[in-house]
């Protein structure tokens, strides 16, 4: 069975100048993980077509950047109220395409918009400084201006807020862009688009494309002299690959990358707290998050009610379609990645961990996998060493504060990081300690579109939100003078 979910027949095509084009390739089956049938098909691009987009971005780009700051702010704020307006479309369209529940679509749109709303707040505070040389020979002046094109390549797992993380700032910076969505959700890419374009974004200035050739494709944007800056979003490997593309041409490169997270439960701890932090931490979108709580750490004295807390819990979700409001557990997003979890878990279990709950996966239709609670899990596990991504909680003990920071900082990656402890002046010390670029105390959501977002070691490069997200799509220029 075949069913067209599409906002409108724009959905399906490129969008390219502010037009609709259909797609030079065969087009692209996009499927509903709930129930394993094709939603609609999208265009899919070749290189020429990359191409074409870069123009069209290029040719948008002196106008676009010579708009004055508050007019551009003036077009950000309306698409942040076109979002809004259409909040529920574009969440039961995540929820479809996605996977994930309602509920989680509800609060991944509202966030997402939120990025247009305080971007069109930053689009007018790029402000530069003024200040005499020592040797009294000239005044330095540095402003901000706009890099230029920027190729945004996006993940699945928040097809909105990706989006918006990356377009809003963009276009508040005076870029224009070229979005190429990950193929298992592009529907939601190309709403928004719609939304920028009802919002009044000039055309061109916001282009989305759609394609099975990801690699040429992106290589030949990449290698396209007038695109200079790419924001990427997605696992470490791809990563490290698109890095190696963007230093042929020197571009200036913001890198989202994977995770690791640890959530550290001390023997003071409020327990309910870390529950209720784990629920989120742990199963937002099914624990498909880079930020998710991979490896948790708990004290020995307190380790099995925590574990027995979090099963019971856990157990109590009612795993479904993403679209069906009684949802609580949604489908991970293919096949492929329940393949992978189940392998991670079943490697965990061999190894000597104790299974608290689920660890089977269903029979049936649907990417489904049961909300999951292993406890005792060896730090030598896989489970332990890689991303899960998916809902499963590995609960490892520890004996010493010192054991817990140095078990939480053996990896190579340092996104986020999650600490209970009733003792505040304990969790700075130890949050100082973690090799993380995001920390939450006593708490299991940390993003917000007004913070800074990025990791350190090899979870990324650069920062998204806040401030600092604009500065990403701008370079310093500056003039010595003097009167």
């Amino acid at each position: 069975m075949t069913t067209t979910i599409a906002p409108s027949p724009d959905s399906v095509r490129l969008w390219i100048g502010g037009e609709p084009v259909p797609g030079a390739l065969e087009p692209i089956p996009v499927y509903n993980p709930s129930t394993d049938e094709v939603i609609t098909h999208v265009a899919n691009a070749d290189v020429q077509q990359g191409l074409r987009a870069v123009d069209a971005a290029a040719n948008a780009l002196s106008s676009w950047k010579a708009t004055p700051p508050r007019e551009r702010a003036e077009v950000l704020r309306r698409c942040f109220e076109e979002m809004t307006r259409r909040a529920d479309e574009i969440a039961e369209l995540i929820a479809t395409e996605n996977g994930k529940t309602l509920a989680d679509a509800r609060s991944e749109t509202t966030y997402a918009a939120e990025f247009f709303r305080w971007y069109s707040e930053e689009a007018v505070r790029a402000i530069g400084q003024l200040s005499v040389s020592p040797s009294g020979s000239n005044r330095i002046l540095a402003h901000y201006a706009p890099i230029g094109v920027a190729v945004l390549v996006t993940p699945w797992n928040f097809p909105a807020a990706m989006a918006t993380r990356k377009i809003a700032p963009a276009l508040a910076a005076g870029c224009t862009v070229v979005l190429k969505p990950a193929t298992e959700t592009p529907l939601t890419a190309y709403l928004i688009a719609e939304c920028c374009r009802d919002a009044g974004v000039p055309e061109g200035v916001v282009n989305v494309l759609t394609t099975k050739q990801s690699g040429p494709v992106v290589s030949a944007m990449l290698h396209d002299d007038r695109v200079r800056a790419l924001s990427f979003t997605g696992s470490t490997e791809v990563g490290r690959t698109l890095l190696h593309e963007a230093a042929d041409t020197v571009l200036k490169t913001s890198m989202e990358l994977g995770g690791n997270a640890p959530f550290l439960v001390f023997d003071d701890a409020d327990l309910d707290s870390a529950v209720d932090g784990l629920m989120i931490a742990k199963m937002r979108n099914g624990g498909q998050a880079c930020t998710a709580a991979n490896r948790i750490y708990a004290h020995r004295s307190i380790a099995d009610e925590l574990g027995r807390r979090l099963a019971e819990r856990m157990g109590a979700l009612a795993t479904g379609p993403g679209a069906d409001p009684s949802s609580g557990c949604g489908p991970l997003i293919n096949q492929a990645a329940v393949d992978k979890v189940n392998e991670l878990v079943t490697e965990a279990v061999g190894d000597g961990a104790r299974v608290l709950l689920g660890a089977v996966a269903p029979a049936g239709k649907g990417c489904f996998y049961p909300p999951t609670v292993l406890a005792d899990v060896p730090s030598r596990s896989r489970i332990v060493r890689e991303e899960i991504f998916g809902p499963v909680a590995s609960i490892i003990a520890f004996d010493t504060e010192t054991e817990a920071i140095d078990a939480a900082n053996d990896t190579v990656l340092g996104l986020s990081a999650y600490i209970y402890t009733e003792d505040l002046r304990r969790g700075l010390a130890i949050a100082e300690k973690l090799e993380s670029g995001m920390i939450a105390i006593n708490q299991g959501l940390l993003s917000d579109p007004a913070a800074p977002f990025g990791g350190v070691k090899q979870s990324g490069l650069g920062r998204e939100g806040s401030h600092d997200g604009m500065l990403e799509f701008m370079e310093t220029k500056y003039i010595a003078t003097k009167w």
